[in-house]
């Protein structure tokens, strides 16, 4: 499938209504556990969702529209929640989120980005040159991803009790 910012959208738009609908008001358990050392939990993945919503894809597009590949893009701290979500509880960081991401796709719209702005590079730390259609597919494909990984997650909780059923499914890792 070909990348449609109005396609992308849509998919961004709806992750704070799935989160919140899949996971506020769930007991601990199921929002503090991970799939093992070095994973993360539900509640570790939503506040890293609200960190790229702070410093990643708004501000690495305008960086990529303003400067091009001259500026590369700011280095992304792909653990920086755990220091700012301490105190928080899931409910407010489940709000922040939706807070943050309704107006970083406001801001998007209001780019009123062109069919040729798609195809301008940038800088990435890391990847070298990046097109501004691979930074926002990422967006939408990272959300993606973070859901997938909080249903494992979850799903992981019960991989003991499933007993021999686990050979049927694949998010517990367990069959082929």
């Amino acid at each position: 499938m070909k990348f449609d910012l109005d396609d992308g959208i849509a998919v961004l738009t709806r992750t704070p209504s799935v989160l919140r609908a899949f996971i506020e008001g769930l007991p601990p358990d199921w929002v503090e556990s991970n799939e093992g050392p070095e994973t993360w939990s539900a509640f570790d993945i939503v506040g890293h969702l609200i960190h790229g919503e702070r410093t990643d894809w708004i501000s690495r597009t305008r960086i990529l529209l303003e400067h091009g590949t001259d500026r590369p893009f700011e280095p992304f701290d792909r653990f920086a929640q755990f220091e700012a979500s301490k105190g928080k509880s899931m409910a407010e960081l489940l709000e922040e989120f939706a807070v943050l991401r309704e107006r970083n796709l406001e801001t998007l719209r209001e780019m009123n980005l062109s069919a040729e702005d798609f195809d301008k590079e940038g800088m990435h730390p890391e990847l070298g040159k990046v097109t501004l259609r691979e930074l926002l597919a990422t967006w939408v494909t990272h959300d993606l991803g973070h859901l997938a990984q909080i249903a494992r997650a979850m799903a992981k909780q019960y991989g003991d009790e499933v007993g021999p059923w686990g050979a049927y499914l694949p998010i517990l890792g367990k069959s082929s």
